[in-house]
């Protein structure tokens, strides 16, 4: 079962902009580590699948992980062969509008050197390049 939203106002959009970085979803709210977008993309439905998939296979059931992406914009296409016109093509998926500072998933729970290596079995999954991060708690005096 596909990330999509269960209903939306309107069934086709514009494509937007990606341009400039990301203003919210860019500091670290849930857990301890992360995975941060250094590009622009559109996270397809299937590519937040596949990197959940990857990261929770890996914990095995050990700490927690937050998906910080939810596709919310649907991706149309006409069909291969077809000639101009005749309107917009149907929704083929839903996708993520992903800017540069973005945080896409957080971990907690495990060690870093587990957290590490789940995150870079997400980005293998992901289209972009990703810079994984960790919270930085305050010394206590």
């Amino acid at each position: 079962m596909p990330l999509m939203p269960a209903r939306v106002k309107y069934r086709k959009q514009q494509r937007g902009s990606r341009a400039g970085t990301a203003s919210r979803g860019i500091k670290l709210a849930f857990g301890t580590y992360g995975i941060q977008a250094l590009e622009r993309c559109w996270l397809d439905t299937r590519q937040i699948e596949a990197a959940r998939v990857a990261v929770t296979r890996f914990m095995k059931r050990r700490g927690k992980v937050w998906l910080r992406v939810f596709p919310d914009k649907p991706f149309t296409k006409k069909p291969l062969e077809t000639r101009m016109g005749k309107g917009k093509g149907g929704v083929e998926s839903w996708v993520a509008v992903i800017r540069p500072a973005n945080i896409l998933i957080e971990l907690d729970g495990i060690p870093e050197t587990q957290a590490r290596e789940a995150m870079r079995l997400v980005a293998n999954k992901l289209p972009i390049r990703t810079k994984f991060i960790k919270r930085h708690v305050a010394a206590k005096h």
